[in-house]
C-alpha cells in the first residue's frame, strides 16, 4: 500500500509538470480564439489520447482555425486538405509518379504525411476518398501502390463538418466515425465574446502564436498518459456505461427502443484513455469518476445508433448519454 502511495505521488509530480505544458498550449491558443474553452480543452486532450476529433458545427465557429492554431503551438508540420466531391484518394495519400528521364517510378507523397491533418468538410467527399484515412488514422501509416510508409508521431486528424448541409454531401459510415476519439459539437459564442471576435478580426487582427512545445515534448505526454493510474472501480464503471448502451434494461433504463445499436469495445478503450487524459491536463496521476463524464459524451455521442423510433420523438444521443450517467452508479 506504501509503494502504491509512492508510485501515485511520482505520478501526480510528473503529471502536474506537463499540465503545465498543456495549459501553456491552452493559454497561446485563447490569444487567436475567443472563448470555446471546453472544445480547446477536448481538442487538447484528443491530442494527449493520441486520439482523433470530429468537430461539428455552423461555418464561421472557428473549425479551421482552431486546429491551425494548435499546430502553430508545436514544433510541427500542418496541412489542410479541403474535401470536395472531385477529389481522389491519391489527392490525399499521394501516388507512384513514372519518370521517363531516369525511367523509373518515384513516390509523391500526399498532404497526409503531416502532424497535424485539417479534414475541412470531410462529408464533402464521396466514400472511396473518406476511406482513404481510414488506413492513416488507424494503423498509423499509408500504403501507396505496394508499399507502406509509416506517419510520424504526433499525428491527429481534425475533421469538420456542417450539420445542416445535406446537398452535395456524404454520410460518414460508422466505421470511419468509430475511429475518432471524440465528436465534439460548437455552439455559438455568447454576445460578448462575439464583440471581442468582431473588435479583435476587424480591429488589430489575428495575434501570432508562438510555437510553446516541441513535438517530441508532447510524444513524452502521449507515452506517460498510458501511466496514468486507474483503479479497477473505475475501470467498472467504464465498461458499466458502455454496457448501458448496449443492455440498458439491465441498469434500469427505459431507452432501450431508441438505441439500434449500442457503442462498441473502442468506446470502452477511448473513455479510459480519456479519462487518463482529462487526469493529466488537471495535474493528477489518477483517474477519479469526473474524469470520464467529462469525456464520456464526446466518446459515446457518435458511436451510439438510434431508432427511426428515437428520431420521430427526437431523442437525441445527448440525452440517453445524459440518463445513463444519471443511471449508471458512480464509484
Amino acid at each position: 500500500m506504501v509503494k502504491m502511495n509512492e508510485d501515485i505521488q511520482l505520478l501526480n509530480k510528473q503529471a502536474l509538470i506537463y499540465s503545465k505544458d498543456l495549459e501553456a498550449m491552452i493559454e497561446e491558443m485563447h490569444r487567436s480564439i475567443i472563448g470555446q474553452d471546453m472544445v480547446l480543452e477536448k481538442i487538447i486532450l484528443a491530442l494527449v489520447a493520441d486520439g482523433h476529433v470530429l468537430l461539428e458545427g455552423m461555418p464561421g465557429l472557428a473549425k479551421t482555425l482552431m486546429i491551425k492554431t494548435l499546430s502553430d503551438t508545436i514544433e510541427a508540420s500542418f496541412k489542410r486538405i479541403q474535401f470536395t466531391p472531385d477529389l481522389l484518394p491519391a489527392d490525399i495519400i499521394g501516388t507512384r509518379i513514372y519518370n521517363q528521364n531516369t525511367c523509373q517510378f518515384s513516390t509523391k507523397k500526399g498532404p497526409i504525411f503531416a502532424h497535424f491533418i485539417l479534414a475541412d468538410e470531410i462529408n464533402r467527399a464521396p466514400p472511396k476518398v473518406q476511406s482513404a484515412l481510414l488506413e492513416a488514422m488507424q494503423e498509423r501509416q499509408v500504403t501507396i501502390s505496394e508499399e507502406s510508409h509509416p506517419l510520424e508521431r504526433p499525428f491527429l486528424v481534425m475533421a469538420t463538418q456542417n450539420p445542416i448541409e445535406t446537398q452535395g454531401t456524404y454520410e460518414l459510415p460508422e466505421a470511419q466515425v468509430d475511429r475518432f476519439l471524440f465528436k465534439i459539437l460548437l455552439d455559438y459564442p455568447t454576445q460578448k465574446q462575439e464583440q471581442e471576435i468582431m473588435n479583435m478580426v476587424a480591429g488589430v487582427g489575428l495575434s501570432k502564436i508562438k510555437k510553446v512545445i516541441s513535438s517530441s515534448r508532447i510524444i513524452e505526454i502521449q507515452d506517460f498518459n498510458h501511466r496514468i493510474y486507474m483503479d479497477e472501480k473505475i475501470s467498472k464503471y467504464i465498461t458499466d456505461i458502455v454496457m448501458a448502451t448496449r443492455t440498458p434494461k439491465q441498469f434500469g433504463l427505459d431507452i432501450e427502443n431508441f438505441i439500434e445499436y449500442g457503442a462498441s469495445p473502442r468506446a470502452s478503450i477511448n473513455i479510459a484513455l480519456g479519462g487518463k487524459a482529462s487526469a493529466l491536463l488537471a495535474g493528477r496521476g489518477y483517474v477519479i469518476p469526473e474524469d470520464i463524464k467529462n469525456i464520456a459524451p464526446d466518446v459515446l455521442r457518435h458511436r451510439i445508433i438510434l431508432t427511426y423510433e428515437a428520431l420521430a420523438e427526437e431523442m437525441t444521443t445527448d440525452k440517453i448519454i445524459s440518463s445513463i450517467l444519471e443511471k449508471v452508479p458512480v464509484p
